[in-house]
């Protein structure tokens, strides 16, 4: 389009390459705290189906979260919550954690991770609780603030090994 102006019109040389850095930056973490949040999912997973073959949780649990966004009738519930309880870890959280880890106790990211997944822990202890009563409760309660605690230290560990690595590798 003739007469077209872009947003690094204005802009010096120098300028324009250290707004360009800062986008590309920008995506760089993204990518980054995508990558964390599917490890650490991936391992709270694991923790979870532990829970599980104890019966101190039940995956019957994540269908919950299509009710809200009118998926419930969906032929296999569980799985699009899965999805979506993946999504979350994927996405919202990594950032969310990128944006509060400054302001975490801990002086690394996995030490400020554990603390993050423990704040995590308190919402999910309630969403996803299915009425398990006595030892089990118990059960509960450690096996999913473990897996919580797995979460928060992989993903700062993730967001740690990456956010270190030279320039040219990312």
């Amino acid at each position: 389009m003739v007469g077209a102006r872009s947003e690094f019109d204005d802009l010096t040389p120098a300028e324009q390459v250290e707004k360009y850095d800062r986008l590309f930056g920008i995506v760089a973490d993204g990518v980054v705290g995508a990558a964390g949040g599917l490890v650490g999912t991936a391992l709270m997973t694991g923790v979870l189906f532990i829970a599980s073959t104890m019966g101190a949780f039940s995956f019957q649990s994540f269908a919950s979260l299509t009710l809200p966004i009118g998926l419930g009738d969906v032929a296999s519930p569980v799985t699009v919550g899965y999805l979506i309880f993946l999504a979350n870890g994927m996405v919202p959280f990594p950032l969310l954690f990128a944006a509060l880890m400054a302001y975490l106790p801990g002086e690394r990211p996995p030490i400020s991770g554990l603390f993050f997944g423990a704040a995590l822990w308190t919402g999910f202890a309630m969403g996803f609780y299915t009425g398990f009563q006595g030892l089990t409760l118990v059960l509960y309660l450690v096996l999913t603030l473990i897996a919580h605690l797995v979460y928060g230290f992989s993903l700062g560990a993730v967001f740690e090994y990456l956010s270190n690595r030279p320039d040219s590798l990312v």
